[in-house]
């Protein structure tokens, strides 16, 4: 039988877990596929290899970690920037992100902006559920690990109760942004962010104008 040679990088700024997904990975290789593994550790390096690749080959897979060191000019900011980047150079390649984080903003937001082909944590994540998560990204995509499937379930309960400017509102408290300061970082005026709160606190059954109290509610419910 004719093997599938693919072409994949995976992108992320620890040595070590490069070397754990390429032995991963490289284990089911001799079986049905041929995998040509590249690698990157940093923004720069990755924006490259994907621009280098579409005068070529493009990656089939490009597998990006979230917390990345940022590009030197200031504009890849992440895996998630790097990832909208990938969509427009090169749409024929899935895309999958591995990542630490687990928060619920951070997961909305990728989800929704860059709409991966994969999206796995990797405290959900062994070598088995890897190379599963790979069987099934690349013949029949999408392939979530378990926290990012509660995730889903969790939003599509509540979509239509908290919108993407309270999301904003909770994040960036929940990151000691002063309600004062709230207007650098969403676009709206104090009066109609403090109305916002003030509905978000009657809907989680806070009493207390305590954003602490606020926060906690969200995170216990999901949003954060």
């Amino acid at each position: 039988m004719t093997k599938k040679r693919l072409k994949l990088l995976i992108v992320d700024d620890h040595p070590m877990i490069i070397e754990g997904y390429k032995n991963a990975l490289q284990d089911m290789s001799s079986d049905d596929y041929e995998l040509i593994i590249e690698s990157a550790q940093d923004c720069d390096e990755g924006m490259e290899k994907i621009q280098n690749s579409t005068t070529g080959t493009p990656y089939d897979i490009i597998f990006l970690d979230i917390q990345l060191p940022p590009s030197k000019d200031g504009r890849i900011l992440s895996g998630e920037d790097l990832g909208l980047r990938a969509n427009r150079l090169s749409p024929s390649s899935k895309l999958v992100f591995l990542t630490m984080f687990n928060d619920n903003y951070r997961i909305h937001s990728i989800l929704k902006n860059v709409n991966p082909d994969g999206f796995l944590v990797k405290s959900d994540v062994n070598s088995s559920e890897l190379v599963k998560a790979f069987d099934t990204i690349n013949n029949d995509p999408p392939y979530y690990s378990k926290s990012v499937k509660q995730f889903i379930r969790n939003d599509m309960t509540n979509r239509n109760v908290i919108d993407e400017l309270d999301r904003k509102i909770l994040f960036h408290l929940s990151k000691g942004v002063q309600t004062k300061d709230l207007p650098e970082y969403v676009s709206l005026s104090i009066n109609a962010i403090e109305k916002r709160k003030k509905s978000l606190r009657k809907l989680f059954d806070i009493s207390t104008r305590n954003d602490v109290s606020l926060i906690q509610k969200a995170k216990e419910q999901g949003f954060l």
